[in-house]
């Protein structure tokens, strides 16, 4: 059983009071620095970034530079991993093995070293953070009620944030012990004090829910709530990227239609 931590999130002394939550950047550049945009419009104390920063998009050093300059934390994701020689190819989609071995044969040193440094998950804050889940960090997908209620089991806190199913979502469990979940369109605020919660703030680079535009969460941890927000950003550019780079076109479709 997950430990319930009090009421309120809590700042801790000297903690953000406001954090941006965002995931799956997967080399799109021109998502990344449109949700950058918004989270500065907005107004925050730290920016989290849950990792997969490459793959499948055709701008990786740029992104993993904005993110060094931009994110206060990062974790590395299972396509970050493969093309720093960490996983296997063989355990990707057709695609997605085509685009790791592209980016492992265009990025630089400084990309490669800085994503050698980052590890899967954080548990250093009363908001545990993963790139999967709880339970395997790096691979597994939580995108139903019956996974979330065994992560949430294996959570170390009452509360943890996911990426890696690149959709928005939220999941509960009640003080009774029931579980209930939802995606999380844009716009969308709840409040998590109390009950256990594992959210996921949806994709950057490559959102696959629906909704085109690039996805992140507003967290206030004085509030105790969530928020989720949706970016316009120039898809063409992006898919321009890919087509230009010689990946798989459909990878540069998919953009359009949010899948």
């Amino acid at each position: 059983m997950s430990e319930h931590l009090g009421d309120t999130l809590g700042t801790g002394e000297g903690g953000p009071a406001r954090v941006a939550l965002l995931s799956d950047v997967h080399g799109n550049l021109p998502a990344f620095q449109a949700v950058l945009e918004d989270i500065r419009s907005t107004g925050v104390d730290q920016v989290w970034n849950l990792g997969d920063l490459v793959g499948y998009g055709a701008q990786p050093d740029e992104c993993v530079a904005l993110a060094r300059e931009s994110c206060d934390l990062c974790l590395i994701g299972n396509h970050d991993l493969v093309v720093i020689d960490k996983l296997k190819v063989d355990d990707f989609s057709a695609n997605a093995a085509t685009a790791a071995l592209w980016t492992r044969e265009h990025i630089n040193s400084d990309t490669r070293d800085f994503l050698a440094g980052l590890s899967p998950k954080d548990e250093s804050h009363e908001l545990a953070l993963y790139h999967a889940s709880p339970r395997d960090p790096i691979w597994e997908y939580v995108l139903s009620v019956g996974l979330a209620e065994a992560c949430i089991e294996a959570m170390p806190s009452r509360l943890a944030a996911v990426g890696h199913s690149h959709v928005a979502l939220w999941f509960w469990r009640n003080e009774g012990g029931r579980t209930i979940g939802e995606q999380a369109g844009g716009g969308m605020e709840i409040d998590l004090s109390k009950g256990e919660w594992l959210i996921n703030p949806g994709g950057v680079g490559q959102p696959r829910d629906g909704d085109p535009r690039a996805a992140w969460v507003l967290l206030d941890l004085e509030q105790s709530t969530a928020l989720w927000r949706r970016v316009e950003y120039p898809i063409d550019d992006a898919a321009k990227a890919i087509e230009d780079a010689g990946l798989p076109r459909s990878l540069a479709d998919r953009l359009y239609f949010g899948q």
